[in-house]
């Protein structure tokens, strides 16, 4: 009998003194159907760094995490507490495959401390969460959904990730079981 496959849940650095991982652990789990793994990273984020922007090249992170995937994962996501970018963009909240297996997530800009504003630390989980759900949705297929209250539609910036809602909208759900039972 084969074993189920999991979704790895990859922690960068100091990313647990900001979040609950076993809260967002459970969100995750309840929302794919499959088991989850969450670890620390053993990749070295400093391959990424570009010294010119300050950031983290977000493209080059999801290709060693690709090189260093277990035989049992059936997707993958990297949480990050730095700045991501990719080149045609000032930055990004975060990046995936589609239809691949793996994304990356990063807190840096979902945090209300880089706002200059006090830490509310339910906010971050709810910007987070929708951040991996998103993530996760390209390495199932999934494209930006026009419907502005869909997991699936796109951010440019914090107030975007904030009028999300919390969910797949029907057709992004249909197409999401689609793809996870294919």
């Amino acid at each position: 009998m084969k074993a189920s496959p999991y979704i790895y849940i990859y922690l960068f650095g100091d990313v647990e003194d900001w979040i609950d991982t076993e809260e967002v652990g459970r969100v995750i789990q309840k929302e794919f159907r499959y088991p989850l793994k969450i670890t620390s990273s053993e990749i070295d984020p400093q391959i990424a760094y570009d010294d010119s922007r300050s950031q983290y090249y977000s493209t080059k992170i999801l290709k060693e995490m690709l090189s260093h995937l277990p035989n049992d994962a059936l997707r993958a996501v990297g949480i990050v507490s730095f700045d991501l970018f990719i080149p045609i963009l000032t930055f990004v909240f975060g990046e995936a495959q589609l239809n691949g297996k793996v994304g990356i997530v990063s807190i840096f800009r979902l945090r209300q401390e880089y706002y200059g504003l006090p830490p509310n630390p339910p906010l971050l989980h709810r910007r987070l969460i929708k951040e991996i759900k998103h993530e996760l949705g390209h390495t199932f297929g999934l494209i930006h959904c026009p419907k502005r209250e869909c997991i699936m539609s796109v951010a440019h910036n914090v107030m975007d990730v904030d009028s999300k809602g919390m969910d797949f909208c029907k057709d992004c759900k249909d197409l999401l079981e689609r793809n996870r039972k294919g």
